[in-house]
């Protein structure tokens, strides 16, 4: 059927760890109805538009620019001052947590009751949890990192409520609680909640605020991607790697001012966190000493040690064969992961949703018993000493920063010793990874192998759970105690001196962290400025690389994997090589629903309520005796005066220029106006496109417009050629019936009432419903002109354009539609998002293989 992309496909995520697809191609190529449709990315050039392209000037067009650069400030600095009020109630409700339990644990240490001490660490944690659960059962699409949701945004998809002002307030909320409730889930989401943060407010008619300005998908889609670079930039000080952020993992679509634009916003919101953290937390105000939520501190040797280095060229055989087993430790991840959301989706999301928030305190339950017991059994009581040693069971106490020092945890040990396992579980995530990556001889193998076990075990059990959850901070803490633990070994049974351990911590926290999310460019330059230390950006680079091929190979990413396992139809990049072996006939939907110029009431309201497609072609049918039945009936005769009027033809658009040359000076000009105007046109009998049109096919039959097709008919009559002259939006088809735009047959199509650009798109986002329209105040004889509101140029592909090319055009323009229109400017069919998928390419090509 023609349309978009209400009818979606269900696609199924790729082989992981040798799961192979379960459906057959009969399934994959049928579409799915999922309650999501397409974005109106492509600008549909109607006449209201083309009147406020006549009425725009330098100064408007200036206005306009000016306005959307603040626009994109104010969405830089809004995210900004959310972080930081999400971070300082996340510190505010860790502190008291840790306090209170801390003291609990040193005073039941003596007095044999730990038992006490648990359950008030379970108090604390399952109230949070409890609090964030309850959160995204108000807005469900709070739940998780946000990161996929955001993808399909700026992909084209259509995702309910993921950039609406509720989601940013539950999102937030629920971050905070989440994380201050000690679950396995990122710290980092204290910043990226604010990925949703995109002025979707300025459409709430229900709090009358008046913006005339951005009422359309398009603009929204480049302050999403704005925002969603100045979430990650706030939460780890990087401007620039939260503009790339954007672009590769994120946007779809991209020019060079969106560059700036998203440059700027980021930009704005890093230093708008660091000016007021550092004003609070130093009280230097206007000083700029804390760039981002999540600082990996300063990487450098000690001055005692002569013989370290950050790292060698030796070393980088090294690091490429952690990213080989980080890229095999994050498929393995992956693969867990999808089998546990393909559990979830089977027996935990159809069942009432207090069951979801079971299983948050579930999960909760069990991570605090899990850390609280492997604290007190699996820990080691490691001695501390006051002065530096080269060794692995001694710390330095003095020179450290007083953050690191700090959080040194003495649970469960005895006096002038540390528990070196606490350390790491009952600490903030960021605390835990400044651990690792600057304490020298802190911990020792057995307590990084284990804790490094059951952290990757808890992380991939909570990322899917009913509460909002990130990846990025738990994976940068398993693969810094991966990376920690490869130092150790090599300094231990290898004897390489010279290794800094906090540079193999930073390697193995990129190589996990990049199997998992198999990110390459931003994530480089990410953990380039989160350390502020450029050197580091080689072995990055080659560790994300080996990494995300050697993940690759078993299956993709995370984020790619929800993002599949929703039935979202993600577009790629592009295509892969044999599928121009397809051309645009071979993946097009030939069996249309079309409207024509001039369309009655009661018909409209038919198709719209009767089908669920977003757009329809506007078609003119093609008859063998026009003139003979243009007396018939007028509503005919209006689509048939319609088509023929806007056939263009070589000799008529010389005609209308020489007619407009007649104004130039020039005497020659003049006297070749009169030559082209003086030759009269020979009487019209027949136009050249209809003749030809009757060589080729047989006449059909006279059939109203709103008649509906019989079983009867046969395929010619079925699918009889259609004069395509353009496409037009269901949102604007109601529009018009809500707004009362038609007339009666007795009347001209001219004193049909005209609704200007601003009443069209009054209503966005959220147009009226055809199934809420009240069709008493309908007269369904009326006749609506739809040609002033339709899109009469959209792009448009040949039936043998080839696949690469129709993707390419599709998804870089952002399109939702792509008719199919032959040599003769008939209409045979249209590409929507679903077509264009992975798995209905595949079907396509079994069968293109079949035919062969």
């Amino acid at each position: 059927m023609a349309g978009c992309g209400a009818g979606l496909c269900c696609c199924c995520c790729p082989r992981c760890c040798g799961e192979r697809e379960s459906r057959t191609p009969e399934e994959l190529v049928r579409p799915l109805p999922l309650p999501r449709g397409s974005l109106d990315y492509d600008r549909c050039i109607n006449d209201p538009y083309l009147e406020v392209l006549e009425s725009m000037d330098n100064k408007k067009a200036r206005k306009y620019e000016a306005v959307k650069w603040v626009m994109v400030f104010a969405i830089g600095v809004c995210t900004g001052l959310v972080g930081l009020f999400v971070d300082f109630f996340v510190r505010l409700f860790t502190q008291l947590k840790f306090r209170v339990v801390q003291s609990s644990v040193e005073e039941c240490t003596e007095k044999g009751c730990l038992a006490l001490s648990l359950l008030e660490l379970l108090g604390f944690n399952l109230t949070f949890v409890f609090l964030a659960s309850l959160l995204v059962l108000i807005q469900p699409v709070a739940a998780g990192s946000g990161i996929p949701e955001i993808k399909c945004y700026l992909n084209g998809v259509k995702v309910p409520g993921v950039v609406r002002l509720r989601t940013v307030v539950c999102k937030a909320m629920g971050v905070l609680f989440s994380v201050a409730g000690g679950i396995t889930e990122g710290g980092e989401m204290k910043g990226k909640a604010l990925l949703s943060v995109q002025f979707q407010s300025i459409s709430l008619r229900k709090i009358q605020f008046n913006f005339p300005y951005f009422r359309s998908d398009r603009d929204k889609r480049d302050f999403v991607s704005a925002g969603a670079a100045a979430g990650v930039a706030a939460a780890f000080g990087a401007p620039i790697g939260g503009t790339l952020f954007s672009l590769e993992e994120g946007s779809s679509f991209w020019n060079q001012g969106l560059t700036w634009k998203v440059l700027f916003c980021s930009m704005a919101a890093t230093f708008t966190l660091n000016f007021f953290r550092s004003g609070i937390q130093f009280g230097s105000w206007g000083s700029f000493q804390l760039p981002g939520l999540l600082n990996f501190g300063e990487f450098k040797c000690s001055e005692s040690d002569k013989k370290c280095h950050l790292w060698t060229a030796v070393d980088l055989g090294f690091f490429i064969l952690m990213g080989f087993i980080g890229g095999l430790l994050g498929a393995t991840f992956n693969c867990l992961n999808k089998r546990l959301a393909k559990y979830r989706m089977r027996n935990v999301h159809p069942k009432p949703k207090l069951v979801r928030v079971l299983e948050s305190l579930l999960v909760s339950l069990t991570t605090t018993v899990v850390v609280f017991v492997a604290s007190m059994v699996l820990g080691e009581c490691r001695q501390m000493s006051s002065t530096s040693h080269s060794g692995n069971d001694t710390l330095s106490v003095q020179g450290m920063s007083e953050d690191v020092n700090s959080s040194i945890k003495t649970f469960f040990c005895p006096n002038e010793t540390y528990n070196d396992m606490a350390t790491l579980f009952f600490n903030p995530q960021e605390s835990a990874i400044l651990q690792l990556f600057h304490q020298d001889g802190t911990f020792s193998p057995v307590t990084l192998s284990l804790f490094f076990l059951l952290y990757f075990l808890l992380s991939c059990w909570t990322y899917g759970i009913s509460v909002p959850s990130g990846l990025f901070v738990p994976s940068l803490l398993c693969g810094a105690a991966f990376g920690r633990l490869v130092a150790n070994l090599l300094k231990s049974y290898i004897g390489l001196d010279h290794i800094y351990s906090g540079t193999f911590a930073l390697i193995g926290a990129a190589a996990f962290l990049g199997g998992v999310v198999r990110m390459t460019i931003s994530l480089t330059v990410i953990l380039i400025e989160s350390t502020n230390e450029i050197t580091y950006g080689l072995p990055i680079m080659i560790t994300l690389m080996v990494a995300k091929w050697t993940g690759d190979f078993f299956n993709k990413g995370i984020y790619d994997i929800h993002v599949n396992l929703r039935g979202v139809p993600l577009l790629e990049w592009e295509t892969e090589v044999e599928m121009d072996k397809l051309r645009a006939s071979d993946i097009m939907e030939p069996n249309l629903t079309y409207v024509y110029p001039h369309t009655r009431i009661q018909s409209l309201v038919s198709i719209l309520r009767t089908t669920v497609h977003h757009a329809f072609p506007v078609v003119t049918e093609n008859r063998g005796n026009e003139r003979e039945f243009m007396k018939g009936n007028q509503l005919i005769s209006n689509n048939i005066k319609f088509k023929k009027s806007s056939i263009l033809t070589r000799a008529g658009e010389q005609r209308k220029r020489s007619q407009s040359m007649k104004s130039y000076p020039s005497s020659e000009l003049r006297n070749m106006c009169d030559e082209h105007i003086t030759t009269e046109e020979p009487p019209e009998k027949e136009d050249l496109l209809q003749q030809m049109l009757e060589r080729r096919y047989t006449p059909y039959p006279n059939l109203y417009p709103d008649q509906s097709p019989s079983e009867e008919w046969t395929m010619e009559e079925r699918f009889r050629p259609l004069t395509f002259h353009g496409l037009i939006l269901r949102s604007q088809l109601v529009t018009l019936l809500v707004r009362g735009v038609c007339y009666s047959e007795s009347q001209s199509s001219a004193s049909q009432p005209r609704l200007s650009h601003a009443e069209m798109s009054e209503d966005y986002p959220r147009y009226p419903d055809i199934h809420d329209l009240d069709l008493t105040l309908l007269n369904p004889r009326m006749i609506v002109d739809v040609t002033p509101y339709m899109n009469p140029s959209p792009f448009a592909v040949s039936p043998n354009t080839h696949v690469s090319q129709v993707f390419n055009l599709f998804r870089t323009m952002g399109l939702r539609h792509l008719p199919v229109v032959n040599a003769v400017g008939e209409i045979v069919g249209i590409i929507t998002r679903h077509n264009l998928t992975h798995e209905f390419l595949q079907a396509r090509l079994r069968q293109h293989y079949q035919t062969i």
